[in-house]
């Protein structure tokens, strides 16, 4: 097997004239949580379908630790699956729908399931059909998770769940990726991408705009500079790197400065004048993101 953990090279995926995703080139390593960001239509879910093997690419190449996706036997031996919408068998209890995939995937941890069913506080004795959204989802992650496979593909995993569950989520893929499990998140919920994941990727239209750690996103986007002085501020205009200035609501002789690239000519310009207090924000991840759009 490779030893990337999943490997695509100029993946491509048309319907008609439209681009789903286009010339995908990434590679994730072993117990790497990836996180795989974009707004909704963005190509997401068309990329982890191409990685199941469910869909086959216009052209290029995926694989699964060094196996082709498209040998979906072999392939899903090794992988476990959320899916962005879940579809359940809505007559049969959770325990059985977990028995029923357990025996699809050949091997379960007995001992592991019990302990996810108890830490997502989900009741298996329900039928799927009498399940809300967030005890679907529970259902969802504990089927994935319970036979501890090397790579798990998650698509939008805490849609529905409460924060003590994400919480909880956070924890169980924590230690997954500690045992060498792969996780690739894909998910518009920046913060919880921000908590959890080592790198991230920016999909935006198909294309790949963006894979950085998440230290490298944060410097080669912005930085929020907060100024007060003693008087009026200063006008920024043409200062280079100074993208957008406001004032600080309710602090007189405060702005909020948006800069891009080095400080340098900004700390030039505000050394001319008296400055009662400064203070860098670190954007989140929402921040830098929209800076793609």
């Amino acid at each position: 097997m490779g030893d990337a953990a999943i490997a695509t090279s100029d993946l491509t995926k048309h319907y008609g004239k439209v681009a789903a995703l286009e010339a995908l080139d990434l590679e994730v390593t072993r117990g790497e949580i990836f996180g795989f960001l974009g707004p909704n239509g963005s190509g997401k879910t068309t990329t982890i379908r191409l990685l199941l093997g469910l869909i086959r690419p216009t052209r290029g190449t995926a694989t699964v630790l060094g196996i082709p996706a498209s040998d979906v036997a072999e392939a899903h031996r090794h992988l476990g699956y959320v899916p962005g919408e879940v579809a359940l068998w809505p007559q049969l209890t959770g325990h059985e729908v977990l028995r029923l995939l357990g025996n699809a995937t050949g091997w379960v941890d007995t001992d592991f399931r019990a302990e996810l069913v108890e830490r997502f506080h989900f009741d298996p004795s329900a039928r799927v059909r009498s399940l809300s959204k967030g005890n679907r989802q529970k259902l969802a992650l504990v089927a994935a998770l319970m036979g501890r496979p090397d790579v798990l593909l998650l698509d939008e995993p805490t849609a529905g769940l409460d924060p003590l569950m994400e919480e909880q989520f956070q924890i169980v893929a924590r230690d997954a990726a500690a045992r060498g499990q792969t996780i690739f998140l894909s998910s518009h919920i920046l913060d919880e991408v921000q908590d959890l994941c080592d790198r991230v990727g920016i999909l935006r239209a198909g294309r790949l705009v963006e894979v950085a750690a998440l230290d490298e996103l944060r410097r080669i986007s912005t930085t929020i500079v907060e100024a007060v002085f003693d008087g009026a501020p200063p006008v920024l205009d043409g200062v280079p790197g100074v993208t957008a200035v406001g004032p600080m609501a309710g602090v007189p002789g405060g702005i909020r400065i948006i800069l891009a690239g080095e400080p340098d000519a900004l700390v030039r310009r505000l050394a001319e004048h008296h400055v009662v207090r400064l203070h860098t924000v670190e954007p989140s991840l929402e921040e830098i993101f929209l800076t793609y759009y």
